[in-house]
């Protein structure tokens, strides 16, 4: 028999045998991944301290979550809310962009209402604490994060679990912190949000999505939720 024809038929069973085992599992110390932007719908989100999405200001398009410059459509939250979770998304802004993503999200604090993940054209701010991947006013990535240029694609990263929070970007952890810690705690006392009351501490809430009034884009938006850690 020809060598290559025998190759052939010998690798047969294992094709057979390989489309036949079981699929291998997913991490069970987390939940799927779970879209929270389909790309296609606003689906899932509405409008800060509204209950409908609104009418103006964000659009879908191109399979982005689109803000427009000054299109005064307000901050976005998502309808489910979290506790424990690992967050994904895809963003780009452009020159002299600011937008943010906040998480720990209240209704009933409109001055405060999370801590932020910061996103901004960084050559427009001079505050380490102002920095992308900073936590916005309080804490400054405690590594030099990688930040690409206005107009292009980062990805950012965030986990929650329990007290212990990390940002990540383009790939790299850039900054850790503990939730009531007192390095936080003495950070938020020298922050603008130092006369938020419980602005510190965990809670469950919904994704937000702010209006800094510059042009953002969002896309791949995606979450996976932990167990809840019991204290």
């Amino acid at each position: 028999m020809h060598l290559l024809s025998r190759s052939r038929i010998l690798a047969v069973p294992l094709i057979i045998l390989v489309c036949l085992l079981p699929a291998r599992a997913g991490d069970p110390e987390t939940g799927d991944w779970k879209p929270l932007f389909d790309g296609k719908t606003t689906a899932g989100w509405r409008g800060y301290g509204r209950p409908d999405f609104p009418p103006k200001g964000w659009v879908v398009e191109d399979g982005c979550l689109h803000l427009i410059a000054g299109g005064g459509g307000g901050n976005l939250i998502t309808v489910d809310q979290f506790t424990d979770f690992e967050l994904q998304w895809e963003w780009r802004i452009g020159p002299k962009g600011n937008n943010g993503v906040k998480y720990l999200v209240t209704e009933t604090r409109p001055n405060a209402p999370g801590h932020e993940y910061q996103m901004v054209d960084d050559a427009t701010e001079s505050g380490a604490k102002h920095q992308t991947a900073s936590f916005y006013d309080v804490l400054p990535p405690q590594r030099q994060p990688h930040v690409n240029p206005p107009g292009s694609w980062n990805r950012s990263r965030l986990v929650l679990r329990g007290q212990h929070v990390e940002h990540w970007l383009n790939g790299e952890k850039v900054l850790t912190y503990e939730l009531g810690s007192a390095a936080v705690q003495a950070a938020i006392a020298q922050s603008k949000f130092k006369d938020a009351r419980g602005f510190g501490e965990k809670i469950k809430g919904p994704i937000l999505l702010t209006d800094h009034h510059s042009e953002t884009w969002f896309r791949n938006i995606r979450i996976r939720e932990f167990p809840v850690l019991q204290h």
